[in-house]
């Protein structure tokens, strides 16, 4: 019998999970493996607002990613407390010894979060963070390293070969793109309207269009840090 993953998914904001890998989440979970969400910022609190409006946003946000995760079929996800879009102030080693902390806890063997190429600072400084708890060392029970991408961020970096996304692992999410795309919703605040990439049309015409490089009707790509068995 198949050896069940244990998955951990490192995401900087409350939807960042689902846009970046919402429909491989869903397959993984039908397929019986257990998958974790931590999410390091809250996504609200560098907007200027009111405190009253903004505690109300961080809440509404928190309770439609639990609302998400449980559609996804995920543990309860987990959130730390770090500035949001501030990272970048923050010493990388405060940010790494809170993703080792969850690392040791759950000892996940995948781990999937963002590219060290995106626009966005919090993304970039995550993926620093991850790379570096997930060091090859005899204890570290990660063994497969993933980024994936995160509409309205990714692709408006200003790429070079050095931060360029270039997806070489593939899910197939035929299956579940529906499922993604219901879990979203539940991001209302966080939905643009069409031709933004970060609305429902932008987001199902980027599944079909990585679908269509691997021959899927709809895929999520990823790009492969390290693998070892």
């Amino acid at each position: 019998m198949k050896k069940k993953n244990k998955i951990l998914v490192v995401a900087a904001h409350p939807d960042d999970e689902v846009l970046g890998c919402g429909g491989t989440i869903a397959k993984m979970t039908n397929n019986g493996d257990k998958v974790y969400v931590m999410i390091m910022c809250d996504g609200e609190s560098s907007r200027k607002l009111s405190k009253k409006i903004l505690n109300k946003n961080i809440k509404l946000r928190k309770d439609a990613c639990y609302a998400s995760c449980k559609l996804l079929g995920t543990k309860k996800p987990e959130f730390e407390n770090f500035p949001d879009n501030q990272l970048d102030k923050i010493p990388l080693l405060k940010v790494t010894q809170a993703v080792e902390k969850k690392i040791k806890k759950i000892k996940p063997n995948m781990i999937f979060t963002h590219h060290w190429g995106d626009l966005n600072i919090d993304h970039q400084k995550i993926s620093k963070s991850v790379i570096t708890a997930c060091r090859p060392q005899k204890k570290n029970s990660v063994k497969t390293l993933l980024f994936f991408e995160v509409p309205s961020s990714s692709e408006w970096q200003i790429t070079s070969k050095k931060n360029l996304f270039s997806p070489n692992w593939f899910h197939d999410i035929s299956s579940t793109i529906n499922l993604k795309l219901k879990a979203l919703k539940l991001y209302k605040s966080e939905l643009r309207k069409s031709p933004h990439p970060r609305s429902i049309t932008g987001i199902k015409s980027l599944a079909k269009w990585r679908g269509s490089v691997v021959g899927f009707k709809a895929a999520e790509a990823f790009e492969l840090g390290r693998r070892y068995e």
